[in-house]
Parts: C-alpha cells; structure tokens; sequence
C-alpha cells in the first residue's frame, strides 16, 4: 500500500500484546482495552449506533490495527439498521496482515475475517464497503472526493505525531464532513480543540477513556 509501513514493538497487557508504534512511541489503542476504548471515544463520541442509516460513512484519520473499523461494523450489525456502512480511513503506515491479526486476535466479539485481504485499498462485504487510502493524509485528504456523517481522529498523541493534527488538516476533515456531521478524538488538547471550532465545528469537552480525563468531540452546524 505505501513504501513507509508501520515499525513496532509489542507491549505484554492483561488484555493481550498491544502493538506500539517505534515511530511515534505510541500504543495503537489503550493498554487499558482497545473495544471499550473505542466504543466510548469513537463511537459514543459520534452518537452511534442510533445515529446509523444506510450509507452512512464514518472517516477516520489513522487505519492502524482497523479496531476501530470492527467495533463500527459490529455495532452497525448489531443496530439492527438495514443496508450498508461506508468507511474510509486515511494511513501512511500501514501494518502488515501477520501483525494486525496478531493484535486482533485476542479481541473476542469482533468480525476480525473482514480484514483477511492483504490489500484493503478496497473491501467490500454484503452490509459494508471498506477503503484504505495509503498515504499521507495532508496530500490524500485534500483530493478525496467523499464526504462523511462521523470522523474518527485517531493519530497518535498530538504531541507525537503532530502531522496528523495540523489546522490545515483539521479544516480538510470540516471540509469533507457533511452539515449535521461529528467528529471525536481521544485528544483533549487545547490547540485542537481550537482548530476543529475555527475549521467550523461546535466543540464539547467530554468525560474521556480510563486514566484520560477528557476527550473531544465535535458537530458541523
């Protein structure tokens, strides 16, 4: 998918190894559990599952492991809503298909067989379409032609991997969300919290995951 792909070291939890990313010294979801994190940062952030309908698109800003993927189909099967989810996801360092299941393996309940293709530029399934944009978000973002209902920010720390969380980027996200749409991140920063308000959502600081205090979320008026 890229010639940059992902560099790890693996961190022994009680919910299993956790990949941590050697680039950016980062774990890829909480080493205090990556579903429950997800579902209240990404999920409950963007008011799913009531908000699913048939089409609705979730973006996200950093594949990684596709946990966050996973917990969204699983949730969008679970709703009971008919039709398809569409999501897309923008990555510069892709992992391979050993280490990604060597991560989602000790994750029970998800539908990990979604991700077996060794290319998931594009993956479609009877309920979902899935798309990985490898590359660099600044330069891919800009010339996607989508635009979606929920956003998943999801860089590593914005301390870390500051590239993902630029102004510019933030407002690409604005740009390419439709009015009514949201955003949420596990980040809790001021600076980004700033830039997605001056990009044109309405932001709310929110009760965050575990030993995070808080997180952000946001709707495009």
């Amino acid at each position: 998918m890229t010639d940059q792909p992902a560099i790890l070291s693996w961190k022994d939890t009680p919910h299993g190894p956790v990949p941590v990313s050697d680039l950016f010294d980062d774990p890829y979801y909480s080493l205090n559990g990556g579903v429950d994190e997800t579902d209240h940062v990404f999920l409950g952030g963007n008011g799913l599952p009531e908000r699913f309908r048939d089409g609705f698109h979730i973006a996200e800003l950093g594949f990684g492991t596709g946990l966050n993927f996973l917990c969204a189909l699983r949730a969008f099967r679970a709703s009971g809503v008919a039709g398809r989810l569409m999501f897309t996801s923008f990555e510069l360092h892709p992992m391979t298909q050993a280490d990604r299941a060597r991560a989602l393996a000790p994750l029970d309940g998800l539908p990990v067989g979604t991700l077996d293709a060794t290319d998931l530029t594009h993956v479609a399934g009877p309920d979902f379409t899935l798309r990985v944009i490898a590359g660099d978000a600044n330069v891919t973002l800009p010339a996607w032609d989508g635009m979606a209902d929920a956003w998943f920010l999801d860089g590593f720390s914005p301390a870390k991997n500051p590239a993902l969380w630029r102004p510019e980027l933030l407002q690409q996200v604005a740009d390419h969300c439709r009015t009514g749409g949201t955003c949420a991140t596990y980040s809790a920063a001021g600076h980004v919290r700033a830039s997605l308000a001056a990009a044109g959502f309405t932001v709310t600081r929110q009760p965050g995951y575990g030993r995070k205090r808080h997180m952000t979320t946001g709707i495009k008026e």
